[in-house]
Order: structure tokens, then C-alpha cells, then sequence
């Protein structure tokens, strides 16, 4: 398998709440077949019905009452991005989690929650430059 993600699917209980949250945030969604398509860099963001989502993949929606095991991450050129994000989505409906603030790895980032407890890490990591489009590259620790 080579190693890539195409799609990332997000399970929402409101997709019009949930297509509004990403909108206010500046992306620009699509509607096909009861999903929105969000084109982020190379990959899509898609939303879904949480519970049509779980029936496509085979599962039984379990609703996990705390934290699910996943968590986002966008990474931005400078600290006042992360402030500015940060803020962004709280005025637009979601919960901040963890205030932005400096890292243990020399970096600042804080966390929020989409509507539907989607956690998205907001950061500026200077280990993790981005190129101009915006891509990310892991850098080669052995170096380091």
C-alpha cells in the first residue's frame, strides 16, 4: 500500500450545521449524493451522516462519550495564524479545548472542536516548515 490519505470522513449528526461550521472557517464545500466535499491540498474533507457513515463501513455507531481516538491537525506559518484560527472557529460554533499556547517542542498550537467533536489541533510547528501550497513534509529525525 503506498502510504497516502485520499479522503477523510467525518461522521456529522447535522450536515447543514456541519457544512456551515467548515464554510465560516473559509473552505468552500461541494454537495453530492447527502455529502459535502471539501477539496484541503491534495486529499478531500468529506461529511456524512454519522449514522450512514457507520452502516457503510459495517460498524455499529457506538457514540463514544468522550474523546474518539482521532484527532486533526492544520498547520499554519506563524503563532498569530493559530490565534486567528483559533478564534475563527469559536465564533463559528465550535469549543476550544486547549487555548493556543507555546509547546513542549518549541512551537504554539491550541486545539478545537468542530459541532460534532471533530478535535482539530491548530499549529505553528517551525520543525515542520510548509511550502508555498501549503503541504507539509516530516522532517528526517535521524539528522537531528
Amino acid at each position: 500500500m503506498e502510504p497516502r490519505i485520499s479522503l477523510i470522513t467525518l461522521g456529522v449528526s447535522d450536515l447543514g450545521r456541519a457544512r456551515s461550521f467548515y464554510e465560516a472557517l473559509g473552505w468552500a464545500g461541494q454537495s453530492v449524493q447527502e455529502t459535502v466535499f471539501f477539496q484541503v491540498g491534495g486529499l478531500a474533507l468529506v461529511l456524512w451522516d454519522r449514522d450512514r457513515l457507520a452502516l457503510d463501513c459495517g460498524v455499529e455507531d457506538q457514540r463514544p462519550a468522550g474523546f474518539g481516538g482521532i484527532a486533526l491537525a492544520h498547520n499554519v506559518r506563524s503563532p498569530a495564524e493559530v490565534d486567528q484560527l483559533i478564534a475563527t472557529a469559536e465564533r463559528a460554533g465550535g469549543t476550544v479545548t486547549r487555548p493556543a499556547a507555546t509547546t513542549f517542542y518549541g512551537g504554539y498550537a491550541g486545539v478545537f472542536l468542530d459541532p460534532d467533536g471533530h478535535a482539530w489541533e491548530v499549529a505553528h510547528n517551525p520543525s515542520f516548515p510548509l511550502a508555498a501550497d501549503g503541504s507539509l513534509t516530516v522532517p528526517d529525525f535521524d539528522t537531528r
